[in-house]
C-alpha cells in the first residue's frame, strides 16, 4: 500500500466514542474500529492504514 492510495472513512460517532469504517478503494478491502471520539483525524487515519495493511497481508498469506 502506497502513500498515495485512495481509503475511504465514515465516522459514525456513538456516545463518546467513535466507530471508523475504512474502505481501501483499490481492493474494497474494508475494516472498522471504535475509538475515543476525541481521537485526532491525523491518528484514525494512521489506525486506518495499519489495520488495512494488515488485513491484505493476512488475505495474501491464505
Amino acid at each position: 500500500m502506497d502513500q498515495n492510495d485512495e481509503i475511504l472513512m465514515q465516522m459514525t460517532a456513538i456516545g463518546n466514542t467513535l466507530k471508523v469504517v475504512a474502505v481501501y478503494a483499490a481492493t474494497g478491502t474494508e475494516v472498522s474500529f471504535m475509538a475515543p471520539k476525541n481521537t485526532p483525524m491525523l491518528s484514525l487515519k494512521m489506525m486506518a492504514k495499519k489495520k488495512l495493511e494488515y488485513v491484505i497481508r493476512k488475505n495474501n498469506q491464505s
